[in-house]
């Protein structure tokens, strides 16, 4: 089974996530954070991955820290379930379009992380929550998990669509990515031989 726990605890946060690379996108998250649960809910489903995310933060303050803390374990859980990648399909791709949104999402589960970010959000919050957040949680992600994540927003206005449209490209993209390549199921998707 490619599954992970993973638990952090800091002065700010308190989260616990577990991954089942091999799931049906079942989930249950609870993070204090309403509108990013719906957004976690929304990659879970969409990438096939069961996730269980419970997280504690400094809410009193803002939804900073809760977010990219869950960011930071749930790259790091993806990582431990990956193992050494053998078999995996290692790229992924999506368009997403969603009403007046669309996303595209381009991925390589390459252990090198790095974030390429083009969305840009017509309001600064959907409902409490801060739009600002949604790239911080997908930097912590590609950093904690080692993954090249370049998702750009080629239409949309409205905030809500535009963000959920970007979770749900970069869920597709992760289900192709860490699939299992049955043409090269024994290998390392990488001529150098790990990643």
């Amino acid at each position: 089974m490619r599954t992970a726990t993973i638990t952090r605890k800091t002065a700010e946060t308190e989260i616990s996530v577990t991954v089942n690379l091999d799931g049906t996108g079942a989930y249950d998250n609870q993070t204090g954070v309403g509108f990013f649960d719906h957004m976690l809910d929304q990659l879970a489903r969409h990438s096939l991955i069961d996730f269980t995310i419970r997280a504690q933060g400094d809410y009193h303050i803002d939804d900073h820290h809760t977010v990219e803390d869950t960011g930071i374990a749930l790259g790091q859980a993806l990582a431990q379930a990956l193992g050494d990648k053998k078999g995996i399909r290692r790229y992924g791709e999506c368009h997403l379009p969603m009403d007046d949104a669309q996303v595209r999402c381009a991925l390589d589960l390459s252990a090198r992380p790095y974030l390429i970010w083009n969305v840009d959000f017509a309001a600064p919050k959907i409902g409490t929550f801060d739009t600002e957040l949604v790239r911080e949680f997908f930097q912590a992600l590609s950093t904690h998990g080692g993954i090249t994540l370049h998702v750009d927003q080629l239409h949309g206005f409205n905030a809500h669509h535009v963000a959920e449209a970007a979770f749900k490209a970069v869920a597709r993209a992760l289900r192709i990515a860490v699939e299992t390549d049955p043409r090269k199921a024994d290998a390392i998707p990488s001529t150098k031989g790990a990643l």
